[in-house]
């Protein structure tokens, strides 16, 4: 997967399975979860979660506009599986740190394995890490990773609400509107007082014939920030063609 550079979190992907045939054929939705990470301005990888929720498996590499019409960002998701995985996760790696530091090289081997395979029955997809070896440098590797992961401090969540309010800029102007709301909301869940996400996400509603949120939305925009003089002109539109 290259080095890390930015890590975006969990997002999902909605898959269509289809069952039986002709008149019989049953169609069932299902969401897949992915965590992802940006290594460029316009290069995206997709790594699939394991039965444990840490990632595993084949690595997709993806341009932004695949991206972002496709998978959306799941924050419930990597809080509830994700987050406690990954701290179960940690904890291996600092017990195999400190059984190295203390010469105890057969139980740091021990805990480095335990935390390096993360899927028993696909080893070589771990992290993208290739064949295991019980090693400094794939120690620091993983580590480097799961820290950036467990990172869910306010600079983290702040880096994931410009990246959302980016992606549903990007939607709104290939008139994706039901996708640049969803990325809206995730960003106003992250901060629901930013008056620009609620602008933001008025117009999306807006566009998209939805008139009563997008009054909704300027409205809260306005309660945040009453001389928002773009919300003020655009409330009067909103209601002028409703």
């Amino acid at each position: 997967m290259g080095d890390l550079n930015q890590v975006l979190g969990v997002y999902s992907k909605n898959i269509m399975d289809h069952t039986g045939t002709g008149a019989t054929m049953q169609k069932a939705e299902h969401k897949t979860y992915y965590y992802v990470t940006r290594s460029g301005v316009d290069e995206y990888h997709v790594q699939p979660l394991n039965d444990q929720h840490v990632p595993s498996g084949l690595v997709t590499s993806l341009t932004k506009k695949q991206f972002i019409s496709t998978y959306a960002p799941d924050i419930n998701y990597y809080e509830r599986k994700t987050l406690p995985a990954l701290k179960s996760l940690k904890s291996k790696i600092d017990k195999g740190e400190e059984e190295f530091s203390n010469g105890n090289l057969d139980k740091a081997e021990q805990s480095f394995t335990r935390a390096l395979f993360l899927d028993p029955e696909n080893p070589k997809a771990n992290l993208g890490m290739g064949s295991v070896q019980c090693s400094k440098k794939n120690f620091k590797k993983l580590s480097k990773i799961i820290e950036k992961l467990l990172n869910n401090d306010e600079v983290f969540l702040e880096e994931q609400r410009q990246e959302f309010n980016m992606f549903a800029i990007s939607l709104r102007k290939q008139s994706l509107f039901d996708e640049a709301i969803n990325f809206y909301s995730k960003a106003i869940e992250i901060n629901e007082n930013d008056e620009n996400l609620h602008f933001n996400i008025a117009r999306a509603y807006f566009d998209a014939g939805m008139n009563p949120e997008a009054l909704k939305h300027i409205e809260k925009a306005l309660e945040i920030d009453p001389s928002l003089e773009w919300a003020i002109k655009f409330k009067k539109y909103i209601i002028k063609k409703s």
